[in-house]
C-alpha cells in the first residue's frame, strides 16, 4: 500500500511542477506578447517617420533644383510637366 501512496505522491508532485511551469510559461508568453505589440507599434511609427522624411527629402530636392541646382533639374522638370498635365486635364474636365 505504501508503494501506491508513494507513486500517487510522486505523481502529485510532478503534476504540481508541470502546472507551475505552465503558469510561468503563460506569464512569460503574456509579457512577450506585450513586448511584441510594443515593438510593432514602434516599427509603424518608424515607418511613418521614414515616409515623412522621404517626402521632405523629395521636396528639398525639388526646391534645390528650382533654385538653380543642376543635380535634380531633369527630375524637377518632369515633375512640373506632370503637374501641368494634371492641371490641364482638370481644366478640360471642368470645361465639359
Amino acid at each position: 500500500m505504501s508503494k501506491i501512496e508513494d507513486i500517487v505522491d510522486t505523481l502529485e508532485n510532478r503534476i504540481s511542477k508541470v502546472l507551475h511551469k505552465q503558469e510561468v510559461l503563460k506569464q512569460t508568453n503574456a509579457k512577450l506578447s506585450e513586448q511584441l505589440e510594443n515593438y510593432q507599434k514602434q516599427v509603424l511609427e518608424y515607418q511613418e517617420q521614414i515616409s515623412e522624411w522621404s517626402d521632405r527629402y523629395e521636396t528639398l530636392k525639388t526646391a534645390n533644383a528650382m533654385l538653380g541646382s543642376d543635380e535634380n533639374k531633369r527630375e524637377t522638370k518632369l515633375k512640373i510637366n506632370s503637374l501641368i498635365r494634371d492641371i490641364d486635364h482638370c481644366i478640360a474636365q471642368l470645361s465639359e
